[in-house]
């Protein structure tokens, strides 16, 4: 089973016309032309933190007393699949941190 499976299925059960999506822009080259806004599968997929920076999302944290990520503090930036995802001393840069830097997304958003 694909990653796509599941969540097509759910979008489908939940007859959700609309998805939210964290991704951002400044997280790797492949998703520096992100539109806020896409039509992708016959429902809208909305990015509303797509312009924020590393710096923003830390600013959001600290002002509403929110948590990192516990990987977070061990250099993991972008979790993803347990056995795909690597800390950024491991990887070397951000474009590496997930499966092994052959491709950054994991299949969630190809949807």
């Amino acid at each position: 089973m694909n990653k796509q499976e599941p969540m097509e299925r759910a979008l489908r059960e939940l007859e959700a016309g609309t998805w939210l999506s964290g991704i951002r822009r400044a997280q790797a080259a492949s998703r520096a032309h992100i539109a806020p806004v896409e039509w992708s599968r016959g429902r809208y997929k909305v990015h509303p933190i797509c312009d924020w920076s590393d710096r923003d999302v830390g600013r959001y944290l600290r002002e509403h007393d929110l948590p990192h990520h516990p990987l977070w503090e061990k250099g993991y930036l972008s979790i993803g699949d347990w056995h795909t995802t690597r800390s950024l001393a491991d990887a070397g840069s951000l474009e590496n941190l997930r499966f092994f830097g052959l491709k950054r997304e994991c299949g969630l958003h190809e949807i």
